[in-house]
């Protein structure tokens, strides 16, 4: 499991080394989006409207809009500097309540926690008297640059870190419309939806429920593999493909062209180690053999290209 944060706990005078791992992932289908003609999968390039010219990372800087169309723009440094002062690597515990004090409304998203090196004997203490006490700590904690509010509990044999909201990120239920206020329950149909609440009330068991539409989803997918459905980019593979035999091609001429070469050389060397008389010969007319050398090999290189093309 890999590890996303390291830092530490602290209530009172105890501090407590812990590392932070994803309690939770994502399991959705990603579909990509492809160009319907040949396949490729789609790119999204920042392009300015105004200036009509594609973006780089260099060209892009960090602004609020404060009134529509109207921005206070935040250089790195500013923000580095920010971060700075306000990313402490300690989950400081504020205070301790009861966890049904707080509406599930609340809850952002779920770290296991572990113990950090030498932490495992602290770790243990506020795990078990956590258990013994039925409290959960309230924390703070910044994590990628953020500030968040945190609860600290106990989940079978580990400790939890589930962040939660702030108040004013709760909207408020208040401005939902059509939120009937007061209306007339028969008292007949109120006792028939409470006993068919009775009949399905059941202990919480979380295996039972599965996402359907995501099992049949790959289901899809699997049968149409199987079926040999599946496409392939028509433009994206194509430069490898073409590079890919390109090298092939060039290493195939190569050793032909070595191969054109060695018998030459062989048949030299096999025509000089025959004759005893040649040597002399070629002495004798040194003059002559070296216009003779010279004059052939011009034709030797005009047939290898030749035959290279």
């Amino acid at each position: 499991m890999h590890t996303m944060w390291k830092g530490s706990i602290s209530f009172g005078l105890v501090n407590i080394p812990i590392k932070l791992f994803s309690a939770t992932e994502d399991k959705d289908v990603k579909l990509r989006n492809l160009h319907k003609e040949c396949n490729t999968p789609i790119q999204y390039e920042k392009i300015c409207p105004n200036c009509e010219k594609d973006i780089g990372n260099d060209d892009i800087v960090k602004g609020y809009e404060y009134v529509k169309g109207k921005f206070v723009i935040l250089n790195d440094e500013e923000l580095k500097e920010l971060k700075d002062e306000h990313e402490d690597k300690s989950v400081e515990i504020i205070d301790f309540v009861k966890l049904e004090e707080i509406d599930p409304i609340y809850f952002s998203r779920s770290y296991f926690m572990g113990p950090g090196e030498n932490g495992s004997k602290a770790y243990a203490l506020l795990r078990e008297a956590l258990q013994k006490s039925g409290k959960i700590g309230i924390a703070e904690i910044t994590i990628r640059s953020k500030q968040q509010m945190a609860i600290i509990r106990v989940y079978k044999n580990s400790l939890v870190m589930e962040t939660i909201h702030y108040p004013d990120e709760v909207r408020n239920v208040g401005e939902v419309p059509g939120v009937p206020e007061n209306v007339d329950i028969n008292e007949k149909e109120l006792d028939t939806a409470i006993m068919l609440i009775d009949q399905l009330t059941t202990e919480f068991n979380p295996d039972k429920y599965k996402d359907e539409y995501r099992t049949a989803l790959m289901e899809l997918i699997e049968s149409k593999i199987n079926n040999n459905e599946g496409t392939t980019s028509q433009e994206a593979p194509r430069t490898n493909v073409v590079d890919l035999m390109s090298a092939l091609q060039a290493s195939i001429e190569r050793t032909k062209s070595k191969e054109t070469a060695a018998p030459k050389k062989g048949a030299t060397t096999k025509g000089t180690a025959k004759g005893t008389a040649a040597k002399p010969k070629a002495k004798a007319e040194a003059p002559t053999g070296t216009d003779k050398t010279t004059s052939v090999k011009p034709k030797t290189r005009t047939t290898r290209k030749k035959v290279g093309t």
